[in-house]
């Protein structure tokens, strides 16, 4: 059976993981991802571990299936031909090398646009084209950190403390492949491509979410919960005498059902309980 994207070719010259995490994604959906990587090297994620599996590090495991893999060497001209020459056949070029490199190497957007207007060419780095901080290279740890996500992690009397999977690069590969989706189907429409452009930090601000959302509304900074939650009670982990427990009670309904089934039925109907809203009912758990 064939995938949605059957027949789109996506050339993936990016690294680590954001970008091969898009053209993962990609390529589940059917797309045939070239993923290109330079000689004697490869991929830097190939040599992070332990651990390995039949000599390939798991973390290059986990965002490189479904793809072909190629070399080229993009310090020479015939290097840098090739890729031009795949380019001018492919739907998709996805690249996270820092802003200005590919186009002094003939392989930015409007050098690969003049050969192939079709061309959705994704470039994903840490803070954007356009930003002052554009030329900043990143990772997906210092990107935690200054989005505030460090800030609101962990115990209230803890220090900052990153999140435990790279979370800024696992968030701007979907928003990567999700706006590749989208270009790919105003081009179904338009018929040219267009330059997308992915950043780590915009994407980790906006998976703050209903975090952000609540600064910008209240003007409070916010902290650090640990396991519990700011703004629904009960939320979170407690100790029970052989293990801890989780729970996650998001309504009212929810928690006269809970009270009924723990035997503390009267708390429901406790006036300082009742609903979630209730200072004290926060204060209490």
């Amino acid at each position: 059976m064939a995938g949605a994207l059957d027949g789109v070719r996506v050339l993936d010259l990016s690294r680590h993981l954001a970008g091969p995490y898009c053209g993962m994604m990609l390529g589940d959906l059917g797309a045939e991802v070239i993923k290109i990587e330079r000689p004697g090297v490869g991929d830097e994620s190939r040599h992070w571990g332990p651990p390995f599996y039949d000599g390939e590090s798991a973390y290059y495991l986990c965002c490189n299936r479904n793809k072909q893999s190629l070399t080229l060497n993009l310090k020479h001209e015939r290097g840098l031909a090739l890729a031009r020459e795949l380019a001018r056949g492919s739907d998709v070029f996805i690249e996270n090398f820092r802003v200005g490199v590919l186009d002094k190497l003939g392989l930015g957007y409007g050098d690969l646009k003049a050969i192939n207007p079709r061309l959705v060419y994704c470039s994903i780095s840490g803070f954007g084209h356009t930003g002052p901080d554009r030329e900043l290279g990143s990772y997906d740890f210092l990107i935690q950190g200054r989005s505030g996500l460090m800030s609101i992690t962990g115990e209230p009397d803890g220090p900052p403390m990153k999140v435990g999977v790279a979370i800024a690069d696992v968030a701007a590969g979907l928003f990567a492949c999700s706006a590749v989706l989208s270009a790919l189907f105003a081009r179904e429409r338009t018929g040219v491509g267009q330059h997308l452009d992915i950043a780590l930090y915009d994407s980790q601000v906006a998976v703050l979410a209903n975090i952000a959302s609540n600064y910008l509304c209240s003007g409070e900074i916010p902290g650090r919960w640990g396991n519990a939650h700011k703004s629904i009670v009960p939320y979170q982990t407690f100790q029970a005498a052989d293990d801890y427990l989780i729970l996650a009670i998001g309504n009212d309904a929810q928690w006269r059902q809970f009270c009924e089934a723990a035997g503390v039925a009267t708390w429901a109907q406790d006036p300082r309980f009742a609903a979630n809203p209730d200072e004290s009912h926060i204060e209490m758990c």
